[in-house]
């Protein structure tokens, strides 16, 4: 009998064992993080760094070579139209130099052709901004009742502006030209004006721009010659400089958007591509590559009063955007060969299926085939999935706010 209940025993205690051994080796299902695809907004950016720099700088020379006054003004320290800069007392003239009054008769011409073919720039300019008023008002009015896409009604609208800014740059250019005939009349009248006495006329010199003090070249009083970098002015309207690889350079569009950020206020700052400059330059990068780069110029929509001239901006170009597509993190992509693929959850049980794709980012792609919106998409797949396995769904409220 107690043999009898030993064998029982030592019976059960094998099947335990057993039963132990064949639960542990039942594969466990695989635990998965799941994700959707989703409908909304994508951007595709070329990210690089640039500067800032003032559109039109105006360089103040001296006209004449005689004795400079001392300038008064300071770097930051604003001007108007015509203010007096300084005067320069010239040299005394006792016979009249017929080779001094040919040069001033010379650049009194010279000056006044620029002026003229300036003020010719400002007309035509004139009659473009005009123009470009009638048609944004025009599709202001279509676009309210439907006629006119936004698309064309923005580029309308960017058209006027550019219009806009450049007639304010030609008449800067003119009000330059001016100053620059009445400096030369000064200089003309100073030759043609010798007396007996030896004196000659203080030339003044005035702000040729409505604008800001950027740099004092001559501050001190002393004798300089003609032609001697006297002050620096700037019209106060900023540009960014962008240097970008020449291989992003022929992805991005004049009128392009640019994301303004790294500049140190709170919120990013909105720009415009204007230019992308027609040639390159070799730079070497922080690893010591030789580097071809480009320039893209673009304009502040709403520039902030503290920025100044070359300040340190990180720029993002947009190159591609789409409001409404389907998209998909990058994580849950990977290849086979040349194709994509994704994991798909359906009944707690994978399976595989290629997907097509056009446009990705850092971090998202752009589904064109493959999946539809609502199906479970496994993110981070690891080397153990497989087609048929079972699995279980890990929540991860992150994945949704990719």
């Amino acid at each position: 009998m107690k043999t009898l209940i030993k064998r029982i025993f030592s019976s059960l205690f094998v099947l335990a064992i057993a039963i132990l051994i064949f639960i542990s080796l039942q594969t466990k299902p695989l635990k998965v993080e799941t994700t959707q695809a989703i409908y909304g907004p994508m951007q595709i950016t070329i990210t690089a760094e640039g500067k800032t720099r003032v559109e039109d700088k105006f360089l103040v020379t001296a006209p004449i070579t005689g004795k400079l006054s001392r300038i008064k003004l300071h770097r930051g320290d604003q001007v108007l139209l015509n203010d007096v800069i300084t005067k320069i007392e010239p040299p005394p003239i006792i016979p009249l130099d017929i080779r001094q009054l040919a040069e001033a008769k010379a650049r009194l011409s010279a000056a006044e052709g620029l002026k003229k073919e300036a003020d010719t720039v400002v007309k035509r300019l004139e009659a473009n901004y005009a123009q470009a008023q009638r048609e944004y008002k025009r599709a202001q009015t279509l676009v309210e009742s439907g006629l006119v896409s936004r698309q064309d009604f923005e580029r309308v609208y960017n058209n006027e502006q550019a219009s806009y800014q450049q007639l304010e740059e030609a008449k800067y250019r003119a009000y330059t030209a001016n100053s620059e005939v009445e400096v030369a009349k000064a200089t003309l009248l100073t030759v043609e004006q010798a007396n007996p006495n030896n004196k000659t006329t203080d030339i003044t010199i005035k702000s040729p721009i409505k604008g800001q003090v950027l740099h004092v070249i001559e501050e001190n009083e002393r004798v300089v010659t003609a032609g001697t970098p006297l002050l620096e002015l700037s019209n106060q309207r900023m540009e960014v400089v962008i240097e970008v690889l020449s291989t992003d350079a022929v992805k991005i569009k004049t009128g392009a958007d640019v994301i303004i950020e790294g500049w140190g206020g709170k919120s990013s700052l909105k720009a415009k591509v204007r230019l992308i400059e027609p040639s390159g330059f070799t730079k070497v990068s922080a690893l010591g590559i030789e580097e071809q780069r480009v320039n893209v110029i673009a304009d502040f929509l709403e520039p902030p009063k503290l920025l100044g001239d070359a300040y340190r901006v990180e720029a993002k170009i947009v190159i591609w955007e789409k409001e409404n597509i389907l998209k998909l993190p990058l994580s849950a992509l990977f290849r086979q060969g040349q194709d994509w693929y994704v994991f798909i959850v359906e009944n707690e049980v994978v399976k595989l299926r290629m997907v097509k794709i056009d446009h990705f980012t850092s971090s998202e792609a752009e589904i064109l085939e493959g999946i539809k919106q609502g199906e479970l998409i496994v993110i981070h797949p690891s080397n153990q999935l497989t087609q048929g396995i079972k699995v279980n769904i890990v929540e991860n409220p992150q994945t949704e706010l990719f």
